[in-house]
């Protein structure tokens, strides 16, 4: 088991690494994200585990993705007098500052925050804020229990995770501005689902799913927008 302080010494080291990498071998990506800004494409709304990090996951770089991270890669329905603003601000710089082209909704096994809405609803005696927080996907849970009503707590919590990303996928299109670019053509919504104890990656082939194995020699389908309407 590592400790702590050994945690945070590899931390100072993968820096050094980083920068011979970066800064000392070859400096110009870093010089061209200075002078030229970041240009990313793609935004990814992640989880916060440390299993689950979309850079690692796809194998991105610096100025690849722009990436929105929290408990169960949620994102509220839109609510512009409300005070949940954190998501909402990042998806509106994502999509009106930085005009990303595509949007992905990455959830994933085992996810702590989904298990917690699975066992106790939006009244999680254990933490302070995550039973209102994972409570914006109840409609995930009813839709799992109603649907499967007799599978072990394990199993129910994979559907719950896979339906979660569908909550969040359609809650994109709560907002306006997002709707909007969708329906010009101009953005796509992707629901992914990164399953870590086999190594697969899975896209939702609508709002509603079914989730299907990306395969890597085609271009993933979108759930909303983009090349999931040409078809």
């Amino acid at each position: 088991m590592t400790t702590p302080d050994a945690a945070l010494t590899r931390l100072v080291q993968g820096f050094e690494r980083f920068r011979a990498a970066y800064f000392e071998t070859d400096h110009s990506l870093f010089d061209q994200l200075v002078w030229e800004g970041q240009r990313p494409q793609v935004m990814v709304v992640g989880c916060c585990d440390s299993r689950a990090d979309p850079h690692m996951i796809t194998d991105s770089g610096p100025g690849d993705l722009f990436v929105i991270r929290n408990v169960a890669a949620l994102v509220p329905p839109y609510m512009p007098d409300g005070r949940l603003a954190g998501v909402s601000a990042a998806l509106e710089f994502g999509v009106k500052g930085l005009e990303v082209g595509h949007i992905v909704v990455l959830g994933h096994a085992m996810c702590g925050g989904v298990r917690s809405l699975m066992e106790y609803g939006d009244a999680d005696p254990r933490f302070e804020f995550m039973g209102r927080w994972v409570g914006l996907l109840a409609e995930a849970r009813e839709e799992v229990r109603s649907l499967v009503t007799e599978a072990e707590p394990a199993l129910l919590a994979r559907y719950a995770e896979r339906a979660s990303v569908l909550v969040s996928l359609r809650n994109l299109m709560t907002y306006p501005w997002i709707a909007e670019r969708v329906a010009a053509d101009r953005l796509a919504l992707h629901g992914w689902y990164f399953d870590f104890t086999w190594g697969v990656l899975m896209a939702a082939e609508s709002p509603h799913g079914p989730f299907r194995q990306i395969d890597a020699a085609g271009l993933p389908r979108a759930a909303v927008g983009g090349c999931h309407d040409r078809r």
